[in-house]
């Protein structure tokens, strides 16, 4: 095996975007060159995401079809019985997923009896010994320290799109108080899951932002998703144009790059690619994506997993084996 050096969280603004204005081919070489540094190249981490909690969320995220103050075709739902959820984990993990990922559509975690069953719902899905990844908008350490002890794996925090064009797209939370969740996340000793959408409007050079945001964290995050903007009817990107796949592959071959032990993973956006335009992901770098059985990426199509194995053996891919290490022995 090639020697690798220890990934660099000191890259400039000038270097990132160096890389990412490369011509494309040039650029999808190197990260796939990197890729097979770092990773074997026909290994996929397969995760299910479900929503245990849809809609009603106060935020005014632009591209969110579950921001109660738009009028979307979105059906409020409440958090669901633990029973219902550990069923749906069971299907997961009979169907190949690795990792089994529940997202609430809340603005932050409150210590109440909701927050005692995702304790719960935890600790079930960790039993079954399937990696468990949580998304609940902004928590405390102490509140990230109680996940971590019910056997959470990992906590997915996005965030979303670079500090500088952030206000345009999200009024009600921050920039910095999604860096501090992901700051009590990585000192809860959890594995940080942390990406962005493109098509928002954003700029090339907000892309190179957030991909320098995340590569110039201490540690870079584990897993890093790279989204395509779903436009949902009723939010106020329901008009912006398909993000073309040339720049999702750009933006995920960048990602390998400059985070080259991460999990680069190919998340919202798939039910609108072919699967050419998949192949092309992963061959600049990517090695994670999202499936379900339910045909839906939260509140948004999907492919189903029966479509994706299919695909992986087109390809020549497989499904890669769960790692069921604690979180504090991360491995991802």
């Amino acid at each position: 095996m090639t020697k690798r050096n220890e990934p660099r969280t000191n890259w400039t603004k000038e270097e990132v975007s160096s890389i990412y204005h490369q011509p494309l081919l040039e650029l999808v070489f190197q990260a796939a060159t990197v890729h097979r540094q770092w990773h074997d190249a026909s290994s996929i981490q397969v995760s299910t995401l479900l929503s245990v909690k849809t809609g009603g969320c106060p935020e005014d995220c632009s591209y969110c079809g579950q921001a109660a103050r738009y009028h979307t075709d979105i059906k409020v739902q409440a958090l669901l019985p633990t029973e219902t959820v550990l069923s749906h984990a069971r299907q997961a993990k009979d169907a190949g997923a690795q990792r089994f990922c529940m997202a609430a559509a809340w603005r932050e975690v409150r210590d109440n009896r909701d927050f005692d069953r995702i304790l719960e719902m935890v600790k079930g899905v960790n039993e079954m010994g399937l990696q468990v990844c949580c998304t609940l908008g902004m928590l405390t350490e102490e509140q990230a320290q109680r996940l971590r002890e019910a056997g959470l794996y990992a906590y997915n925090h996005n965030l979303d799109t670079s500090s500088e064009y952030y206000e345009a797209i999200i009024s009600t939370r921050q920039f910095d108080q999604r860096m501090n969740t992901l700051d009590n996340v990585r000192k809860a000793g959890l594995s940080v899951c942390s990406g962005g959408i493109i098509g928002l409007g954003e700029t090339d050079e907000d892309r190179i932002s957030l991909l320098l945001t995340l590569a110039t964290l201490p540690e870079h995050p584990e897993s890093v998703p790279v989204n395509a903007l779903v436009r949902v009817k009723g939010t106020p990107l329901e008009a912006q144009p398909k993000v073309s796949v040339w720049e999702m592959v750009r933006m995920i071959a960048t990602a390998r790059i400059i985070m080259p032990a991460s999990m680069v993973r190919l998340s919202a956006g798939r039910i609108e690619m072919t699967e050419a335009e998949q192949a092309w992901c992963f061959m600049a770098g990517a090695n994670s994506i999202f499936t379900g059985e339910r045909k839906t990426l939260l509140v948004t199509p999907n492919p189903a997993i029966s479509e994706d194995m299919e695909m992986f053996m087109r390809l020549g891919l497989n499904a890669a084996v769960a790692q069921t290490k604690t979180s504090c022995e991360q491995a991802v």
